[in-house]
C-alpha cells in the first residue's frame, strides 16, 4: 500500500501501516504546491529584510537577537544540534517511523515555510528504512518535542546516528548507503523540523490503536472468566444498560451477551447465586468507561496527526507569518494521562478476576490456585502475584504527568505540558495491561477445564487458540513463556481474527 500525505487526511490506521508494516509514502501534488507557496513567503521576508521570529532572530529567550543574513543557515544548523540533548534508551523503530511520518505530514500542510526538499528527504528515509537513533528522554512537551525531533532531524544533515539494514551507523554513512542526499538547512527550516508534538503524538497514535483492540480482548478474557466462575448472566441484560446509556457500557454488555451465547457451563451452573462480585457483574460499566475514554483519546489524536504544530506559522494566502503556540503539547498530554488511567483500570479489574479464579474461597468450587495436586504444586499462585505487581506498577505510572510544569528558557517558556512523559508512561501501562490480561486468560482456560462442560461456541474457539500454545497445567512449570505466548496472540490479533 502507498500512503499519500497532504497535511490533512492522514488516519491512525495509515500511521500504523507505515510505522509497523513499512507501507510506502508519497507526497500529494497539492502539498508540493502549498509548501512552495509557503517557502516563497519566507524568501520574500528575507529579500525585504524584515525581522521575523525564527527566520532571522534567535530562539526562545533570545528572540530579540537579530541574526545577519550571512549566518542564517548556520542559525538553523546550530538550533538543531543544540537541541540534540536527549538521553536514555532510544525509541523503538515503530515510534521513530511514526515520528518521521507525522512530522513530514505536518510540514506538508504548507504552513511552515520549508522547501519541499525537506519533506521529500524525510519520506525517502521512511521508504528506504533509514531510522534515526532518537533518545526517549529530554522533552518537556511545550516548545514542541525539541530534543527528540532534533535527533530525528540531525540525520537529514548527515549527523547523528541511524539504523540502516540492521546496523547502527553514523547518520551520514546511513544516508549514503541508502542513496539519500543530505540537506543544508535554510532560513526557518531547522525550527520547523524540531518544533512540534510529533514524538508524543507518535507514541499516542500507536497506543490508542492498540488500546482499541486491547479493550475488546478485555471483554473476551472477562467472558472466559465468567465461564470459569459460572457467572450470573442477568448482569448483562440489555434492559439494564439501556437505562444508563453510556455507549461503551452498552457495547460491552452486548459483547458479553454475544460471547457467552450458547454456553453449556452457564446454562447449568452448580450454584443458585443471584448476583456476582463487581469484577464480573460490573464488566460493562468498567470496561465500557475505559472504551469511552479510548474513543475520546482517539478523536484528539486524529486531530493532532493532521495539525500544524510549528511556530511561527506561514499563511501564504495573506503573506503573514504569525507567532503563536501550536507547539504546546497540552491536548496530547492530557489524553495520554487519561488513556493510561483507562487502561490501568482494565488491568485492575482483570487482576481481581484472576484473584477470584485462584482463590478457593472465591472460585466457586475450583481447586486452590487452579491445580489438582495443590501443596506439591503451587499452580497459578505466583501468576496472580505477577498480575498484582503489574497492577500496582500501573497505579504509579497512571499518576498524571500533565499536572506538572516547570519553567524553561529563562522563564520565556514558563508552562510546559510534559506530554512526552505522559505518552511514554502510557506505553508502559499498555504493555503491563497486555500481560495482566494474558494471565487472566490462561487462568480462565484452566478454570474452564475443571468445569467439565463446554463454554459458548465463540469462547470455545478462544480456548482452543490459547490451548494450542499454552497447555493445561498439570504440574508446576515455568509460566513466563506461557504469558508471552498469549501476549503475542494479543499483539498479532490472532484471537480477534478467529472471532471475525
Amino acid at each position: 500500500m502507498t500512503v499519500v500525505i497532504n497535511g490533512s487526511n492522514l488516519s491512525i490506521d495509515q500511521v500504523v501501516a507505515v510505522s509497523r508494516a513499512y507501507d510506502q509514502v508519497e507526497i500529494a501534488r497539492e502539498a508540493h504546491q502549498n509548501m512552495s507557496r509557503s517557502r516563497s513567503v519566507i524568501e520574500s521576508i528575507l529579500a525585504e529584510k524584515k525581522v521575523v521570529y525564527g527566520v532571522n532572530t534567535g530562539f526562545g529567550q533570545l528572540n530579540n537577537v537579530s541574526i545577519s543574513e550571512d549566518d542564517l543557515d548556520l542559525l538553523q544548523y546550530n538550533l538543531v544540534v543544540s537541541c540534540c540533548t536527549g538521553v536514555g534508551e532510544p525509541f523503538p523503530e515503530e515510534v521513530v517511523r511514526a515520528m518521521l511520518l507525522l512530522r513530514a505530514n505536518s510540514l506538508a500542510a504548507g504552513n511552515s515555510g520549508v522547501r519541499p526538499l525537506i519533506v521529500e528527504t524525510m519520506i525517502e528515509m521512511l521508504n528506504k528504512k533509514v531510522h534515526p537513533l532518537v533518545p526517549q528522554k529530554g522533552s518537556v512537551g511545550a516548545s514542541g518535542d525539541l530534543a527528540p525531533l532534533s535527533h530525528l532531524a540531525l540525520v537529514l544533515l548527515g549527523r547523528g546516528e541511524a539504523y540502516y539494514q540492521g546496523q547502527l551507523l553514523p547518520g551520514g554513512e546511513a544516508m549514503k548507503k541508502a542513496g539519500i542526499a543530505v540537506v543544508v538547512l535554510k532560513a526557518k527550516e531547522g525550527l520547523s523540523l524540531c518544533n512540534g508534538t510529533q514524538a508524543m503524538t507518535a507514541l499516542g497514535v500507536l497506543a490508542v490503536h492498540d488500546a482499541i483492540k486491547l479493550a475488546y480482548h478485555a471483554d473476551i478474557f472477562g467472558a472466559l472468566s465468567a465461564e470459569a466462575l459460572e457467572a450470573v448472566q442477568m448482569a448483562f441484560d440489555h434492559k439494564i444498560h439501556a437505562i444508563r446509556p453510556h455507549p461503551g457500557q452498552i457495547e460491552t454488555a452486548a459483547n458479553m451477551r454475544d460471547l457467552l451465547k450458547g454456553s453449556e457451563i452457564l446454562a447449568n451452573p452448580s450454584h443458585n447465586r443471584v448476583q456476582d462480585a463487581y469484577s464480573l457483574r460490573c464488566i460493562p460499566q468498567v470496561h465500557g468507561a475505559s472504551k469511552d475514554t479510548i474513543k475520546y483519546v482517539q478523536k484528539v489524536i486524529e486531530t493532532e496527526i493532521n495539525a500544524v504544530t510549528d511556530n511561527p506559522l506561514v499563511f501564504s494566502d495573506t503573506g503573514e507569518v504569525l507567532s503563536g503556540g501550536n507547539f504546546h503539547g497540552q491536548p496530547v498530554a492530557l489524553v495520554m494521562d487519561f488513556l493510561a488511567i483507562a487502561l490501568a483500570e482494565l488491568a485492575n479489574i482483570s487482576q481481581l478476576r484472576t484473584e477470584r479464579l485462584t482463590n478457593p474461597a472465591l472460585s466457586m468450587g475450583l481447586p486452590a490456585f487452579l491445580v489438582e495436586k495443590g501443596g506439591l504444586n503451587d499452580g497459578f499462585m505466583v501468576a496472580q502475584y505477577t498480575a498484582a505487581s503489574l497492577v500496582s506498577e500501573n497505579k504509579i505510572l497512571a499518576h498524571p504527568a500533565s499536572v506538572d510544569s516547570i519553567p524553561t528558557s529563562a522563564n520565556q517558556e514558563d508552562h510546559v505540558s510534559m506530554g512526552t512523559i505522559a505518552a511514554r508512561k502510557c506505553r508502559e501501562v499498555l504493555e503491563n495491561v497486555r500481560y495482566v490480561l494474558a494471565i487472566e486468560a490462561i487462568c480462565a482456560c484452566q478454570g474452564i477445564d475443571f468445569r467439565k462442560k463446554k463454554p459458548s461456541p465463540k469462547l470455545q474457539r478462544v480456548y482452543e487458540i490459547i490451548r494450542n500454545k499454552v497447555s493445561y497445567l498439570e504440574a508446576d512449570r515455568e509460566m513466563h513463556t506461557d504469558f508471552a505466548e498469549v501476549v503475542k496472540m494479543i499483539k498479532n490479533d490472532d484471537i480477534l481474527q478467529a472471532l471475525g
